[in-house]
C-alpha cells in the first residue's frame, strides 16, 4: 500500500474549506478537532486535508511547523484506515485538522490519537450515508 502523503492530499480550495465550516460537522479526540465534509474534490485522491496549529498557542513559526509536521506524519501512517472506508463507499472527503494542545506531544502518543480519531470518524460517516 502507498504510504505517501504528497501535494495532492493538500486541500487548497477556499470554497471547500468554507463549506467544511458551514456544515459544522466535527469529531474530537484530544488533542485534535477534525472538521469534515463529504464533497467532490478537484483531485482523484479520496481525501484532502488542511492541518492547523494555532498561532495563539504556538507563537513561534518553527513550533507551529514542527507540530504540523508531526501531525502530517501520523496521518501519513494511518491514512489507510480512512482510505479503505472511502474506497468501499466511493466517497471523497475534505478534512480540516486543528491541533489544540498547549504543548507538543511526542510522536507515539500522536500516532495513537490519530488512529483513534480516524476510527471515530468512520461511524460518523456511516451515519451520514444511512
Amino acid at each position: 500500500m502507498d504510504q505517501t502523503l504528497g501535494k495532492e492530499y493538500k486541500l487548497c480550495s477556499q470554497k471547500i474549506i468554507q463549506q467544511i465550516f458551514e456544515e459544522k460537522r466535527c469529531v474530537k479526540q484530544f488533542p485534535f478537532v477534525l472538521n469534515y465534509c463529504i464533497s467532490e474534490l478537484p483531485s482523484e485522491k479520496l481525501f484532502q486535508i488542511v492541518i492547523a496549529a494555532p498561532k495563539r498557542i504556538f507563537r513561534k513559526a518553527h513550533e507551529r511547523n514542527r507540530v504540523k509536521r508531526l501531525c502530517k506524519e501520523t496521518i501519513r501512517k494511518n491514512k489507510f484506515i480512512l482510505e479503505d472506508y472511502l474506497t468501499e463507499n466511493k466517497q471523497q472527503l475534505a478534512l480540516f485538522l486543528v491541533y489544540t494542545n498547549k504543548e507538543e506531544m511526542n510522536y507515539e502518543v500522536l500516532f495513537k490519537k490519530t488512529e483513534t480519531l480516524f476510527k471515530k470518524l468512520i461511524p460518523e460517516l456511516s451515519k451520514l450515508n444511512a
